[in-house]
């Protein structure tokens, strides 16, 4: 079943109107068929099963035949991603929009092997926002996940305290998992959480002096490579809030 995401001008009378890119990738891509079904996401409402009735090639008409349930997490889950080397970047908002992540915020530290300038920031979000899009349509998310422009180190401190309640960060510390454990027992429905993940070289000195206050936690006994410590970070936090919700 495909998913699409719509405003809420393309909703009327008991209709959803798909037009532009969409259009044309359910009509010339997916070849859509007039009967079949579709989940309907309006950026800020609700979600809607419904049946296409008109197939043309830069517009596709559904009927709305019932409510579908949110697949929203309860919790909004903030990952900051230390900037990685090559696709890397893009295989962990794949992954982490699939397991529920609310938005992902690269940011430069000092141990990131890639520097990019202006022009190839803005080249990047655009192409991430795609990826992220793909990502939400493909496991039936009701919103597609924000990629943040990118930001500082300090930048991204800032805005984690600003919106979030619980903030951890996987490092070495001498209470393992038990710290672990103590942090997720702080998550409540409705918590927002962030995580830091550093890149490649991990996190300076200076970084973790800077991030005191947070929850310093564990992934385990094994030491994991950045697109894996934010996967295995977002899955545990989903699976906190799937049991608690």
């Amino acid at each position: 079943m495909q998913q699409i995401f719509v405003d809420a001008n393309q909703v009327f009378d008991n209709r959803v109107e798909v037009v532009g890119q969409d259009a044309k990738h359910l009509a010339r891509v997916v070849r859509i068929r007039v009967g079949e079904k579709i989940r309907v996401s309006i950026h800020g409402g609700k979600n809607y099963f419904a049946n296409v009735s008109v197939v043309e090639k830069d517009r596709v008409v559904a009927e709305i035949i019932e409510e579908s349930g949110d697949t929203e997490a309860s919790n909004h889950i903030y990952l900051f991603q230390g900037l990685p080397k090559g696709s890397k970047f893009e295989t962990i908002i794949e992954k982490t929009v699939e397991l529920g992540v609310y938005e992902i915020i690269p940011v430069e530290m000092k141990n990131c092997v890639v520097k990019l300038d202006d022009k190839k920031k803005e080249s990047k979000i655009r192409r991430y926002q795609a990826v992220a899009e793909s990502a939400a349509k493909q496991s039936k998310r009701s919103i597609i996940p924000h990629v943040h422009d990118v930001m500082t180190y300090d930048e991204a401190l800032r805005y984690a305290e600003e919106i979030s309640e619980v903030k951890l960060l996987p490092y070495e510390n001498k209470d393992g998992m038990l710290a672990t454990k103590r942090a997720l027992d702080k998550i409540k429905p409705d918590t927002s959480v962030s995580i830091f993940i550093g890149p490649e070289g991990g996190f300076s000195k200076d970084e973790i002096e800077k991030s005191k206050d947070m929850d310093i936690i564990s992934l385990g006994k094994r030491i994991l490579r950045t697109e894996t410590a934010a996967i295995v970070s977002v899955a545990m936090l989903m699976l906190h809030n799937e049991f608690n919700e």
